[in-house]
């Protein structure tokens, strides 16, 4: 395990004050604003145009099914 404590690599480059360190956390903060969007969108529950038009289609198909099945007497 010392051998790798003691290696050439530079660590310094990955500081935030450096390049590749603003990129870690710049691709750190589209991540994590991906993650908190993604719970929003999931959380409130949002239902698309078209899953509007199916759910309404399908509900229209259950009620003429239903209707045929129990007519009203005249």
């Amino acid at each position: 395990m010392i051998i790798f404590l003691n290696s050439n690599l530079d660590l310094k480059i990955f500081s935030p004050s450096e390049p590749i360190g603003i990129l870690i956390l710049f691709l750190g903060l589209i991540f994590s604003g991906m993650i908190f969007y993604i719970i929003y969108a999931v959380s409130t529950n949002k239902e698309s145009l078209e899953d509007k038009k199916i759910r309404t289609q399908k509900e229209f198909l259950q009620k003429e099914k239903i209707g045929k099945l129990f007519p009203k007497k005249k």
